[in-house]
């Protein structure tokens, strides 16, 4: 029982700070006392004191009856003795009738004042011996009291640890309802992540309000939100795969089939060639469903300052284009990306535009509003306001002058979208009279 309390974070948090609170507190109980203690002593030395200067005031002054009870200045100092050299009490008080010489001291000459504590055979008293005058056969007055219950028993030190006690019990108790409401809301995420499976990741925990756990819980539901974008990922790829994968390898398989059954019928140079053909389609495929299927698990591993003019002349550099490009670019437009990724984006959008363009493909980077703006335009066929949005979807067909037959997969947009989300942007198709204009923006540094 105890090892599942204090192995919790709650146990050990309020076990922490109960033992904190009584290393703190117990020295200062017994500083407490000690000083309790001092302050006790110094009142009643200067009472005694205060009683024994009026007493020898009185001595000197022949002012005391003799044979009488000498009468106490202060209520509070019962005990008064004149003794003379040799411990002779020539008069007392009433409270100190009866009792031995109450002080174990004699002040001298040079030192007329003593205060000190003595203890009798009924009882210990705190007391102060005046010396009346210099002369070897001065009186000594003795004022005193019994000693305060506070000194003579441990009501301090027992009041003190009692209360330090309660103390640390109470920081122990409410540390531990503290910690029990401050981990509630962890308790109620667990609770929402216990019933997220893998077959529904849409599901979100709620987060608190105002205390560092919202953060705990957005730093979840981003990973859950990425879970989620990486099971879409992995179920798109299925499906894409299964379903555009389809129909290359059923040609494929109808051409080997036909050699099978009519060899003699056969080109096989021209077999060859369409099963290459095929086969070049089916690998390009392949790779750009993979290239989707791991866009944003690198992005914060791989990322580096980039200078988008210098990506552009570095790609148009290899590339043999058909239509010339005509460039407008601001120097030192740079961002944090992977380079593969946004180069990969970069051609796609250079062999769309080439695959529909009629005389010019224009490329410009410049900035706008703190963001790094790649825009590529040419003028073949214009973009519906409808379809902008829709040809970013994987194996969009939107006419027979874009279908994917022309060239390509049908993935490359698809492909430049992922990679501008990962990277925290985003691609768009803006109008553009006589022709289409795509636009790829991300954050400027």
């Amino acid at each position: 029982m105890f090892r599942s309390w204090a192995g919790s974070l709650r146990g050990r948090v309020t076990l922490i700070t109960t033992l904190i609170a009584a290393v703190v507190l117990m020295p200062v109980a017994l500083i407490g006392v000690a000083a309790a203690r001092s302050w006790i002593r110094t009142t009643v030395a200067a009472d005694t004191l205060a009683s024994a200067e009026r007493v020898v005031t009185d001595v000197r002054a022949g002012d005391l009856p003799s044979g009488a009870s000498i009468p106490m200045p202060d209520a509070s100092i019962e005990l008064i003795q004149v003794v003379e050299p040799g411990g002779n009490i020539v008069g007392s008080s009433d409270g100190a009738r009866n009792l031995p010489l109450i002080g174990n001291v004699w002040p001298g000459p040079d030192d007329p004042v003593v205060t000190s504590e003595n203890c009798l055979p009924t009882m210990c008293v705190h007391f102060t011996a005046w010396r009346v005058s210099a002369a070897p056969d001065s009186r000594v007055v003795y004022t005193g009291t019994r000693t305060p219950r506070m000194l003579r028993s441990y009501v301090l030190e027992s009041l003190a640890f009692t209360e330090v006690a309660v103390v640390v019990a109470l920081t122990g108790w409410a540390t531990w309802l503290i910690m029990g409401k401050a981990l509630r809301p962890v308790s109620a995420m667990r609770a929402e992540l216990e019933e997220i499976t893998a077959s529904d990741l849409s599901r979100r925990v709620t987060p608190p309000e105002g205390d560092e756990l919202a953060g705990l819980a957005g730093s979840i539901n981003g990973t859950l939100a990425r879970l989620e974008r990486s099971a879409d990922q992995q179920r798109q790829f299925a499906s894409d795969a299964s379903h555009e994968l389809r129909t290359p390898v059923a040609g494929l398989r109808a051409q080997l089939e036909s050699a099978q059954l009519y060899p003699d019928d056969t080109d096989l140079g021209s077999l060859v060639k369409s099963a290459l053909r095929d086969t070049d389609r089916l690998q390009a495929i392949i790779t750009d469903l993979l290239l989707l299927a791991r866009i944003g698990s690198q992005v914060d591993t791989s990322k580096e300052r980039l200078d988008l003019a210098q990506l552009v002349r570095e790609e148009l550099s290899v590339r043999k284009d058909r239509v010339p490009v005509r460039l407008a670019v601001e120097e030192r437009v740079e961002v944090d990306g992977v380079r593969l990724q946004l180069a990969r984006v970069l051609t796609n959008l250079l062999d769309n535009a080439q695959r529909h363009a009629d005389r010019y493909v224009r490329v410009s980077v410049g900035t706008h509003d703190g963001m790094a703006v790649l825009a590529v335009e040419n003028d073949g066929a214009e973009i519906a306001a409808e379809d902008r949005e829709r040809i970013f979807e994987r194996f969009t067909r939107l006419d027979a002058a874009r279908s994917r037959d022309a060239g390509g997969t049908g993935l490359g947009l698809a492909i430049a979208r992922d990679v501008a989300l990962a990277h925290g942007g985003e691609i768009c198709a803006e109008e553009c009279r006589g022709g289409a204009r795509f636009v790829l923006r991300l954050p400027a540094v």
